[in-house]
């Protein structure tokens, strides 16, 4: 059968399966929708939670990134992994023993501030929707590619899935949607990588072949090494980021993770504080397996795309190359005239994506108008690498097909959990915490939903039309989250002291700081100026790296603030007293 059909009937059978599902765990409750009854077990909520956090950049994007950009590309390995051992250790237990539904409600109650928790919400929201266009992007690109559909279509199509499940079940039809989507996704992942490994290797495990050797006796790393230095590329194995920039891009990743809301929330729905840290070290256990699989699978793409298209004759090239350039995704523009492809260092195009003329050239080829004068004539776009690797080694089509299916797996588990994070803030932080306190169970459910359907309308318009900018800062939804929500929650938990003025003050002050730098180094001033170079970084910071700073900055002014501001109430101090030990936690409540 045909990649085409297989993807059909594949991605067919994972979607009737999340129907299924949502029908199954329909939610009766605010309870039910906000945490799924408390009543996850930590094995379930640790597989829910690292699918949840596996979005389609940690399946599609980060080996691809990886692949490119060699060592640096550690960040995010040691990032993202290592802020769930944050998580686990300083936050998971005591926010379950806090027992609220949310981010803000937390904030909200241990600053004793409505002012706070509206801050709260607004940074929820600032980095939720910024992380969601991302993934309705992605479920709109991987439609369009496999399914052979408009990526307009494709995103609605992401929609209605999300909605179906989100909107019937909340928190319990998400959790356990999302089990079934972590072994979706995990198969799909490790599935390839083994079987590439040992095509390459003869290694059965990924991890292993990477450091193996060939058939010819090399190691492959070093056999990677010697093809980046003969096309003019620094070495695979070697870094160019500065000491600084890798530990404040690994550290901001790190807190980031740490204050996400999304991944935050799933520690309310098991019924103890013990299974909040087993659910925290299960999702580590059970991301691991990716990550560690991730790095293997960049250098397998990397050496195999190299090696099938450097000087090879257009009118050779095999049939994945011309379907992934129908996508954009790829580009080839002979500016020596020769018909063969010259892949060397260099940017191949003026811009970042290829800018495409009507008609084929003499060779088949799609023809660009936006060539650069640099000598090299292959433009890649990194997303394809996970997702194009099984085409590039030959793999069965069924393989191929299923790593479409994991890819919107790892979409659309995220995209869920931020949606219902954007639903919450808005029901259950805004209209019953503030606006309508007396407000029925009922009438709140019913503001949770209204609320969902609003935010993935203004979601898959973001996938459907994406801003410049929102395509840029997908990645730096962690930045935001550093800059004001770990300071806020790690001080409510770890400073008494701490008060609403510093807490109100700290996050305001991290999440504009953030937003500026992200706004004048990465974005530019939509319409009126580019992003800054790198020579003029603060402090040699990347954007990426800037959520440390901020996150800082966020720390040293909550605390002044706080000690020029009268005291938190002697019931604050005894909360905070009371949730330092992580033990005799009764279920989540929203009162």
């Amino acid at each position: 059968m045909s990649v085409q059909t297989w993807t059909w009937i594949l991605v067919g059978v994972t979607f009737a399966l999340y129907f299924g599902i949502a029908i199954w765990a329909r939610a009766g409750s605010t309870n039910d929708f906000y945490v799924a009854g408390g009543g996850v077990s930590p094995l379930a909520n640790g597989m829910a939670t690292a699918a949840d956090w596996m979005s389609a950049a940690s399946f599609i994007s980060m080996a691809g990134i990886i692949s490119f950009a060699g060592y640096d590309g550690s960040v995010y390995l040691m990032g993202w992994t290592g802020g769930y051992v944050l998580l686990a250790l300083l936050l998971a237990p005591y926010l379950r023993k806090f027992g609220k539904f949310t981010v803000p409600d937390f904030i909200g109650d241990r600053y004793y501030s409505n002012s706070a928790r509206t801050v709260a919400v607004i940074c929820a929201l600032i980095v939720s929707f910024t992380y969601v266009a991302g993934q309705m992007r992605g479920v709109g690109i991987v439609f369009s590619q496999f399914l052979q559909v408009d990526i307009t279509l494709g995103v609605i199509i992401g929609m209605a899935v999300v909605l179906v499940f989100a909107f019937l079940g909340g928190m319990k039809g998400i959790t356990y949607t999302q089990v079934a989507q972590y072994c979706v996704l995990i198969f799909a992942f490790m599935v390839p990588a083994i079987f590439i490994s040992i095509q390459m290797t003869g290694n059965i495990i990924p991890q292993v072949g990477m450091g193996g050797t060939l058939e010819d006796g090399t190691y492959l790393l070093d056999k990677l090494d010697t093809l980046h230095t003969e096309l003019g590329f620094k070495e695979y194995t070697q870094g160019s980021k500065s000491t600084w920039d890798v530990f404040a891009i690994t550290f901001a990743l790190m807190v980031g993770t740490a204050g996400l809301p999304h991944v935050i929330v799933r520690f309310f729905t098991v019924p103890k504080v013990k299974d909040a840290r087993k659910s925290a070290g299960l999702a580590l256990l059970f991301i691991a397996i990716l990550y560690t699989t991730a790095p293997a699978v960049a250098v397998f793409s990397r050496t195999n795309l190299i090696e099938t298209v450097r000087d090879q004759s257009y009118a050779d090239i095999p049939q994945w190359f011309k379907n992934w350039e129908d996508t954009g995704l790829i580009a080839w523009s002979d500016k020596n005239g020769d018909g063969k492809i010259q892949y060397v260092q260099g940017a191949a195009l003026v811009g970042k994506k290829p800018e495409f003329l009507e008609g084929r050239g003499a060779y088949g080829e799609r023809l660009i108008s936006n060539a650069s004068d640099a000598t090299n004539e292959l433009y890649v776009d990194r997303d394809i690498m996970v997702l194009a690797n099984p085409e590039i080694a030959g793999l069965p089509n069924w393989v191929i097909a299923l790593v479409a299916a994991g890819g919107l797996a790892a979409a659309l588990s995220t995209a869920a959990g931020l949606l219902l994070v954007i639903s919450t803030s808005i029901s259950h932080d805004l209209i019953k915490k503030q606006l309508k306190p007396n407000i029925s169970d009922k009438g709140e459910l019913r503001w949770a939903r209204a609320s969902i359907l609003v935010a993935i309308v203004i979601a898959g318009l973001f996938g459907i039309y994406p801003p410049g900018f929102v395509a840029a800062v997908v990645a730096l939804a962690f930045g935001l989250a550093a800059a004001s929500f770990f300071p806020a929650i790690i001080l409510g938990i770890f400073d008494k002291r701490m008060n609403k003025q510093g807490a109100v003050a700290g996050m305001v002050v991290g999440i504009t700081l953030m937003l500026g730098y992200m706004i004048v180094y990465k974005t530019g001033l939509i319409g009126i100026m580019d992003p800054l170079p790198a020579s003029e970084w603060w402090f040699g910071t990347s954007p990426e790296g800037f959520g440390t700073i901020a996150m800082c900055v966020n720390v040293v002014v909550s605390i002044v603030v706080s000690r020029m501001t009268p005291k938190p109430p002697t019931a604050v101090t005894d909360m905070v007293e009371n949730i330092r030990i992580p033990s005799g936690a009764g279920k989540a409540a929203q009162h």
